[in-house]
């Protein structure tokens, strides 16, 4: 199909989101943005090209991840007029995720996965995500490692790791920081 068509096709089968029920942010429908770059033409090296997230509503789940997290939507298709997948790419490069419906009674537990993404104005942007009504599991903070994480879980139960690594990106080792936080008291962490 050409890549007018496409585009039309999904531009006519659009239809604003749902709101999600942890989140009103939901509320306009995202609008698709530019592709990611190609891999390599000879195909050579392996390249990530995107994680898989299984939802029960993509609806719902584009409502937080473009809406409340502020990715943009690439691509979506629908069936019969429901959103049934989307390609969104991350707001500040080009990493990307889909987003896959599921089927109804398949279990949503995604225990050894979590999703990381990384903002350095993080607890300005968990403070953005609670003033949205939107529950965080916990608020930034230093953790033994060296780097500041707070966690949530998407509407489907998905953890996520908003995070800043700051200094300690890429040390071979962050004992010192292990330490510092260990001395911080509990209340100022």
């Amino acid at each position: 199909m050409p890549k007018s068509a496409k585009k039309a096709a999904r531009k006519s089968a659009r239809k604003p989101a749902a709101k999600s029920a942890r989140s009103t942010a939901a509320k306009k429908a995202p609008r698709p943005a530019k592709l990611p770059p190609s891999p390599p033409a000879d195909g050579s090296k392996l390249n990530f090209n995107h994680a898989m997230v299984y939802t029960k509503d993509v609806e719902r789940a584009l409502g937080f991840y473009c809406n409340l997290i502020g990715f943009k939507l690439i691509e979506d298709f629908r069936h019969e007029g429901r959103a049934v997948y989307a390609r969104l790419r991350a707001p500040g490069g080009e990493g990307t995720i889909a987003l896959h419906l599921t089927e109804p009674d398949a279990k949503m537990a995604s225990e050894g996965v979590r999703l990381y993404f990384e903002i350095r104005e993080l607890q300005a942007f968990c403070d953005k995500l609670k003033a949205k009504g939107f529950y965080i599991t916990q608020m930034p903070r230093m953790m033994p490692w060296g780097w500041v994480h707070a966690y949530l879980n998407d509407p489907d139960g998905h953890e996520i790791s908003l995070y800043w690594a700051g200094e300690n990106r890429m040390k071979k080792t962050v004992v010192k920081a292990a330490k510092e936080v260990a001395a911080t008291p509990a209340a100022k962490r």
